[in-house]
């Protein structure tokens, strides 16, 4: 008997051969559909009754086993009653449909142009043709309104579109620019709101001789752009149409490239390509090199970096590989010099990928630098989290480097220490100690972005003991290593220390403090476009905060700031201001730890102000006992960014209070 196939890129069917087979009602359809969306998986009965009915009715269960009944009767007629399902099986607290890879539609889809990717150029057009012609309609036409759905028919929808695009990309570049001209035409009639398409119709009509066309094309596009959506074209639209314009001879059909830079990068990348499988393991390994020198190039590329590197990571575990899974984990040895995340969420499942690969790992010498990296991913990734597992798996990956003897990996495992170093107030001697040892190392091996982090993790330890004279060595010394290795995000941390060092020596007058005020103002435009969220939220606010109190002013908090995460810190000022004495007083109660990060001293020297203020004796002798380890620092400096004045000054001003 002929295996049955199904579709639902369009209408969702079942059919056997040239025949359709009967389905029945429309919650059949939508089981069908549901079970195909889950790609062999299991799909338990209640997640079915929900996805099925908004409000279920009583026998809703019934119901679904029942449409399941009718569904196996219409898919294997043949099979003898009591006989087991083989192709839709019940397994577990659900439902699978056990369909073979190439009979249904969207699979085949999607690997034709996995397909085509991996084909030398002048085959892949032909070969994506023939994917785009697995289409009928929207993809699961008739679930448009499904939650259920909504993802996966976004996600067909956008590759389809991609893949319009690639073949038009293609046939351009092959000097085929003609045939993409009218594919194009239709695929911007459905799509007018897609920029590359009208920026490859317009480069078609150029390259066959069309140049009024194709600036008409741009023209139109942009009227479109501006009356509808009221923006700009983008750079590449723009770019396009001055280069029409001034007959660029870059836009013709294009050569090797002149610099030799890009020429050795064009070929190397069209040789690895041409030899390298596109889901080989290689490739994967080589994916996350690429990924760790892209977050060094500017906010652009971290970003990037960060939105493609758990990919990487559950596509290396989906392979059921753990050596590879640790490898692939382990290669972003991105040096991180800011003890708070960016991404929290995407920090916690990367430390969950890493227990459950060192959970996996084959223990002996053999996996012994693998397991070092994992414990090190652990350490940096746990950053800013009060637990014991961070500095536990810190000291162990430290402890195994040592061992190990390899520099590199010691680098790596000493950035998870220094992640953990900010678990109490006082600790900058220990992280001016591993700055220096970092920047030996990096120093003595080539470790570059490790020796530019030990020069920032100095200068930020030198800070708090206000040794601005050495805080200064270690900020020229970092700038001139970016300069020379390309290291632009460094410019921001060297502004910001440049904003705190006028703030630390400013005099009292007004002018001082403007002018200190200006310069924080002036680092914080710097953090504009830099992809670090976890360092941009909130501390311009902050830093402010910390200006006005160091000078004796009063707060001025301004609660309609982004304060990010230190709200909670800032939302008791604005209720004293307002006379609203008794919610302060209840807010200042329920302020938690200041978690374990750079900032850790600064947080507490908020909590100080606000405990004098209300004369909240429990909170005075709280933050008294915690900055104590910091006397004779200066109070958030040790962050290189921000201060609020020395903490024996505060420490002081505690101890008046409590005696009073």
């Amino acid at each position: 008997m002929e295996a049955v196939t199904f579709g639902v890129l369009g209408a969702v069917t079942a059919r056997r051969g040239s025949h359709a087979l009967a389905l029945k009602g429309p919650r059949h359809h939508a089981v069908l559909a549901r079970l195909i969306l889950a790609r062999r998986r299991v799909v338990p009965v209640a997640r079915l009754v929900e996805d099925l009915w908004d409000a279920p009715p009583p026998r809703a269960v019934g119901a679904v086993r029942t449409f399941v009944g009718d569904l196996r009767r219409a898919l294997e007629p043949d099979r003898p009653p009591r006989a087991p399902a083989r192709l839709l099986v019940t397994e577990g607290p659900g439902y699978a449909l056990r369909a073979a890879p190439d009979t249904v539609d969207a699979w085949r889809f999607e690997a034709a142009v996995a397909e085509a990717d991996r084909l030398p150029a002048a085959q892949a057009p032909e070969r994506l043709r023939a994917a785009l012609g697995e289409w009928r309609g929207p993809a699961y036409a008739g679930f448009g309104a499904a939650d259920w759905a909504r993802g996966e028919r976004s996600r067909l929808t956008e590759l389809r579109l991609r893949a319009v695009e690639r073949r038009a990309e293609l046939l351009v570049e092959l000097g085929r620019a003609a045939e993409a001209v009218p594919d194009l035409d239709a695929h911007l009639t459905e799509h007018p709101w897609r920029e590359e398409s009208w920026r490859l119709l317009a480069l078609a009509l150029y390259r066959t001789g069309r140049q009024a066309d194709a600036l008409a094309v741009l023209r139109r596009a942009r009227a479109l752009l501006a009356g509808r959506l009221g923006i700009d074209p983008g750079p590449r639209l723009r770019r396009l149409e001055a280069g029409i314009l001034a007959q660029d001879p870059d836009l013709d059909p294009p050569g090797e490239p002149a610099d030799p830079a890009a020429r050795l990068w064009a070929r190397a990348t069209e040789a690895y390509d041409r030899t390298v499988a596109a889901g080989s393991r290689a490739r994967l390994e080589s994916t996350v090199g690429l990924l760790r020198s892209l977050a060094v190039t500017g906010g652009g590329g971290l970003e990037a970096a960060r939105e493609h590197r758990m990919t990487a990571v559950q596509a290396a575990e989906e392979t059921g590989d753990a050596e590879l899974t640790a490898r692939v984990i382990g290669a972003y040895d991105v040096p991180a010099n800011w003890t708070r995340s960016d991404d929290p969420a995407l920090a916690r499942r990367l430390v969950d990928a890493a227990e459950r690969t060192l959970g996996a790992l084959p223990e002996g010498p053999a996996t012994e630098a693998a397991r070092c990296r994992l414990l090190a991913t652990v350490a940096l990734e746990s950053r800013g989290v009060r637990s014991p597992r961070g500095p536990r798996a810190a000291a162990e990956a430290e402890g195994i480097a040592r061992r190990l003897d390899d520099p590199a990996l010691l680098a790596f495992a000493l950035n998870g220490v220094f992640m953990q170093s900010c678990t109490r107030a006082g600790l900058a001697p220990r992280r001016d100690t591993i700055g220096a040892e970092l920047v030996a190392l990096g120093a003595r091996h080539g470790l570059v972005n490790y020796e530019v982090l030990g020069h920032l993790i100095r200068l930020q330890a030198r800070s708090a003991r206000a040794d601005f004279t050495a805080a200064d060595e270690h900020a020229t010394a970092v700038d001139r290593l970016a300069e020379r290795h390309e290291r632009p995000l460094v410019a921001v941390f060297t502004a910001w220390y440049l904003a705190l060092r006028r703030a630390a020596t400013a005099g009292p007058s007004a002018g001082s403090h403007d002018r200190a005020e200006a310069a924080y103002r002036s680092a914080a435009a710097r953090l504009d476009g830099a992809g670090m969220p976890g360092l941009e939220r909130g501390l311009l606010p902050l830093a402010l905060l910390g200006l006005r109190l160091a000078h004796g002013r009063p707060a001025e908090v301004d609660p309609g700031a982004d304060w990010g995460p230190y709200r909670p810190w800032a939302e008791p000022f604005a209720l004293l201001a307002e006379g609203r004495g008794t919610e302060a007083r209840n807010a200042l109660r329920a302020l938690a730890e200041p978690p374990p990060d750079l900032l850790y001293e600064a947080l507490c020297c908020a909590e100080a102000a606000l405990a004098l203020a209300l004369d909240d004796r429990p909170a005075l002798r709280r933050t008294h006992d915690r900055l104590l380890p910091a006397s004779g620092e200066l109070a958030g400096a040790g962050s290189g960014l921000l201060t609020f004045g020395p903490v024996d000054g505060w420490l002081g001003a505690i101890r008046r209070a409590l005696e009073a």
